[in-house]
């Protein structure tokens, strides 16, 4: 199939989401009641970070004894995985439901299928992800990165808050990676990873507007509030640089899958 932009809908049309199979496998829009949610631009919206989350350091990383290299799109650190560059293929859509694939090539050393389907309803959005190999194991990372609207717009339109409660923070170096330390959390701004056990748990709420609940199992998610125009609430399976701190490996017999729901009402 192709990969053209796919627009799902959901509660009569008031709900719609842009999938960009083109675009990285990005969610390209999220419009509630006609209020775009995320962040416009080819760069933006909210895109799925795969095979690794966030930074891996000077690009490199260890499969067993096997060392590798990975180009330094964020010198000197390699950031966010390829698949948000590449091009994904369609494999089923309906009204309110997606599913798109990505096959892992260059420069990440080895073959594996990335899926993500990507489903609506009328107060949620849900994305599905999972990394899948018939060959060799190797480590991995599965996170989602959006980028929300820091207002949403309108009259009096307040910026969004964000909301959450940590059992810790992981120390942050000078090169932006954690350090190995947990710290106790610390107060805005952030660019920072925080741990949450008992999984992912984050609200924004845009004052009279909506509030949104960002969800995960996973016990990772880093959040980033230092631009502007956008604030970013991303879960995921490990935490930066976790191709060598916190490696989850795919086997042959057992991918690596991953979730995250975002639930919103109306104030």
């Amino acid at each position: 199939m192709s990969n053209e932009d796919i627009t799902l809908t959901a509660a009569d049309g008031q709900v719609e989401a842009t999938v960009q199979p083109g675009n990285g496998g990005r969610i390209g829009a999220l419009k509630v009641d006609g209020i775009e949610l995320l962040r416009q631009g080819d760069k933006f919206g909210c895109f799925p970070m795969v095979p690794w989350c966030g930074r891996t350091r000077d690009g490199r990383f260890l499969n067993g004894a096997t060392p590798h290299q990975l180009p330094l799109n964020s010198p000197p650190h390699a950031i966010h995985g390829t698949a948000r560059d590449a091009a994904w293929r369609t494999a089923r859509t309906g009204r309110d439901e997606a599913v798109i694939t990505y096959d892992l090539t260059d420069p990440w050393p080895y073959a594996g299928r990335v899926t993500q389907a990507v489903t609506l309803t009328g107060d949620s959005l849900t994305l599905t992800m999972s990394v899948e190999t018939y060959d060799e194991s190797f480590p991995a990372q599965i996170g989602w990165h959006p980028w929300f609207n820091r207002t949403l717009g309108g009259e009096g339109a307040q910026e969004v808050r964000v909301d959450f409660t940590a059992a810790w923070q992981e120390e942050r170096g000078d090169d932006h990676l954690p350090t190995g330390r947990r710290i106790d959390p610390r107060p805005s701004p952030w660019d920072d990873c925080f741990g949450m056990p008992d999984g992912v748990d984050v609200t924004l709420t845009w004052p009279g507007q909506l509030e949104l609940n960002v969800a995960s199992r996973e016990q990772w998610v880093v959040v980033y509030d230092e631009q502007e125009a956008a604030v970013c609430v991303e879960p995921q399976t490990g935490p930066p640089n976790g191709l060598n701190t916190a490696p989850r490996l795919v086997t042959p017999i057992e991918p690596l899958e991953a979730a995250t729901t975002w639930t919103w009402r109306r104030l």
